[in-house]
């Protein structure tokens, strides 16, 4: 994937596909867990996307749309072997609110059938579509969580790391509705960009703004460099006019050449020092302003509910909502 796809701004293709499965595990800095992606590709554009592999090489420029996601959903919670799940998230490898669930309706209805089957849930979004979604998750409020990943309250940046995504004024607006109602909400500072928007008065600004919207948890990491990331990431640098940004990058990520081939899918961090110094005060400004610096543990898991097989067909269910 070239720096150039992206950095062009234009609307993906969209294109529907089958899905043999749609539970799958996956694990990320140490936790284990199920997942659930109604989509593969996504609109969004981050520069620094963790998302973006070889084997989807137009992850920004064509989104598949798995129509049916809620069916296969459904039989695979049919069949669950145990008699508890763990929570579901939604999704790992895309954002499950962006612009196609305006055409799609997919984690709607995905969201509709885990709730139908007592799974709980995290949904990972920066995107104010979810907007449309508040009733259908404050009735679920006590079995789920909804974490908004917002990188910069700084509208001058976002325009460049993260051209597709809405503006922050409006995302925490939609942030407080879902606070007001009472739906479990975390801010995800994630990831956090060296040189960008590490300054304290970057991440006081995006702590203030969550605690504005009623948000009680906040928490963040460092930026994780790969090879298709360092690409974009160096782009960016430029567009933004970070004085001598690739060099002082290098330094940070201590990047002697370009990544070699067998590193081209391997992360790698930050030095560590600089990284914990940031992060450490990341934490401060957190507590500073009377918030928790740390993930909510507000959902476990769950006895699973099939009391509800056979109430109505899948076909029926799906199709409800249309």
């Amino acid at each position: 994937m070239s720096s150039g796809l992206w950095y062009d701004v234009s609307a993906p293709r969209y294109e529907a596909k089958k899905a043999k499965s749609i539970i799958h595990p996956f694990a990320v800095k140490g936790y284990t867990g199920m997942t659930v992606n109604p989509y593969q590709g996504c609109q969004h554009r981050c520069a620094y996307c963790y998302a973006t592999y070889e084997w989807s090489p137009e992850f920004y420029d064509k989104v598949y749309a798995k129509s049916n996601a809620p069916e296969v959903l459904e039989k695979e919670l049919q069949s669950w072997k145990a008699s508890t799940i763990n929570p579901m998230m939604v999704a790992s490898a895309t954002d499950a609110y962006q612009p196609a669930e305006l055409r799609y309706g997919l984690t709607r209805k995905c969201v509709q059938v885990l709730q139908k089957y007592n799974v709980p849930y995290y949904v990972f979004t920066k995107s104010t579509i979810i907007e449309r979604d508040l009733e259908l998750h404050r009735r679920y409020a006590r079995n789920c969580l909804v974490i908004w990943s917002i990188t910069t309250a700084n509208e001058k940046i976002r325009r460049i790391v993260e051209p597709g995504t809405p503006p922050a004024e409006r995302i925490f607006a939609v942030i407080k509705k879902f606070t007001d109602a009472g739906v479990p909400c975390g801010i995800n500072v994630d990831p956090i960009m060296p040189l960008v928007t590490d300054t304290d008065e970057e991440l006081g600004a995006v702590v203030d703004r969550c605690k504005e919207a009623g948000v009680k948890y906040v928490f963040g990491a460092m930026l994780r460099m790969r090879d298709d990331i360092w690409d974009r990431m160096k782009l960016a640098l430029r567009l933004l006019q970070v004085p001598d940004g690739e060099r002082r990058y290098r330094q940070i990520y201590e990047i002697k050449e370009e990544l070699s081939a067998d590193a081209k899918q391997k992360y790698i961090a930050c030095n560590k020092e600089y990284g914990k110094r940031v992060t450490d005060r990341l934490h401060e400004i957190i507590k500073s302003r009377g918030l928790c610096p740390d993930f909510p543990d507000h959902v476990r898991p769950q006895d699973i509910d099939r009391s509800c097989t056979g109430q109505m067909t899948m076909l029926s269910f799906v199709h409800r909502d249309i």
